[in-house]
Order: structure tokens, then sequence, then C-alpha cells
């Protein structure tokens, strides 16, 4: 399998499962009881590990949002409790969904450790959410680290994407509105705010994406066959475990 596949095939996974401990019931138990709303828990939990910031910050390392949601929300937030503290609680949150879905997942331990090497590996410089998570202890246990670990490592291709998009001449936005535009209203863009999306644009969007993997390339290589066997076939089982 050359690092192209292999990147193909287990970044998108991680990508589309790696963010569902966003709004279990548990994280809403648990931001209510730190006094946050939905909305202000995830975007100070998945940010807080940024510390004490300005909301622009925290939209910057997110991208795709209307930064005026994340400030807002950030602000809110951070005014009842300290960045570090949400954005610990927000990770605990990951490791209680991998206690509660991973723990019989076949493959863990041999999926798990191939996730952490390639996290090892992962370069952060540049790259301020994803170095963010990486400041953050992960779980003693497999399955809590397990989806700690698919959290961060999509946070790694997406802060690897954010760079991408950029380096090809295109916005956040523009590349939202291409690549989610059914969901840019979640996002915070109303009708006025749609940017010019033409057949150049797409273009370069296709681009930004090869870029996107090139980068994450030089951590997924680390991996010797049969680590890449047991990521790819583990990063299935996840996916099925999580459903």
């Amino acid at each position: 399998m050359t690092n192209e596949e292999l990147v193909n095939a287990v970044c998108p996974i991680l990508n589309d499962n790696g963010w569902k401990y966003y709004f279990t019931p548990n994280a809403i138990e648990v931001g209510k009881s730190m006094g946050l709303k939905g909305m202000e828990f995830y975007v100070a939990g998945r940010g807080g590990s940024l510390g004490d910031c300005e909301g622009g910050v925290v939209a910057a390392a997110f991208g795709y949002f209307n930064p005026v949601i994340i400030n807002a929300a950030w602000s809110l937030a951070t005014a009842k409790q300290p960045a570090r503290v949400i954005g610990d609680a927000h990770y605990e949150v990951a490791a209680h969904l991998g206690r509660e879905k991973l723990t019989n997942m076949p493959g863990l331990n041999e999926f798990t450790a191939a996730m952490e090497k390639v996290f090892n590996a992962a370069d952060p410089d540049g790259l301020a959410l994803f170095a963010a998570f990486k400041s953050m202890p992960l779980a003693e246990d497999t399955p809590a680290r397990a989806m700690q670990l698919a959290a961060s490592l999509r946070e790694f291709r997406g802060s690897a994407h954010l760079i991408a998009i950029r380096a090809v001449g295109l916005t956040s936005k523009q590349a939202h509105y291409v690549k989610r535009p059914n969901d840019v209203k979640g996002f915070g863009w109303g009708e006025d705010d749609a940017p010019l999306v033409d057949d150049a644009v797409r273009a370069l969007m296709v681009e930004a994406e090869k870029l996107t993997d090139a980068l994450c390339i030089p951590a997924y290589s680390v991996l010797n066959d049969a680590e890449r066997k047991a990521l790819v076939d583990g990063a299935k089982a996840f996916e099925t475990a999580l459903k």
C-alpha cells in the first residue's frame, strides 16, 4: 500500500468520525455542569487547549466557520470557565465515548498503536489547532486513548488543510462553499456571504486537497506494512463501532 493509498483510505474515516463526541449526551451533560450551552462547550472545548486567547485566534485555527459565531461562543464560554479547563473537559468527553463504544472493537490495540505512531511523527509546526491538541495528555486506557488519537489526527489533517487552502489562493469560506455547501448555514454563513464559486475555484480546491494529502503523508509514511494494515482495518472497525 502506497502512502497516498494509506492516506486516502484512513483520513476520510477519521474526518467523518473523529468528531462524534462533540454533541453526545455526555457532552451536553458535561457542558451543562460547567454552565455552558452546546455551542459554547463545543467551541471552547475544541479550542480550549489553545489557552487564554482571543476568539479571533480560535476562529482562525478552526477555519470554515463565520468568525463572528466562534468569537461570540468563545467569549461567552471563557467568561464562565478558563479555556484550558473547558478544553480538558471536552477531551475527556472524547475519552468517555471511546470507553463506551470502542472497548470491544476488533484490532483496537493495533489500531491505537498505529495511530499513536502517526500522531508522534506528525510535525505540529504551523498547525495551530493540532499543536494545541498534541499538547494535551492522552488517556491511559486504550479505548479512551483511541478516540482521543482519532480526534487529534482529524485536527492534524484539518490544520494542514487550512494551510493548503491558503497556499493555492483560496479562503476557507470559499473552500467551505465548495466542499460542504449544505452546511454553510450551520457554520454561521448567510445568503449574502456566498463567495464566487466557479470552475476555477473548484479546480483550486482539487489542488488544495492534493496538497493537504502531501502535507500529511510524511507522518503516515513511518508505518510499516503490518501497521498500515492495522490502521486501515482498524479505521473501518472504528467507523462501524461509532455508528
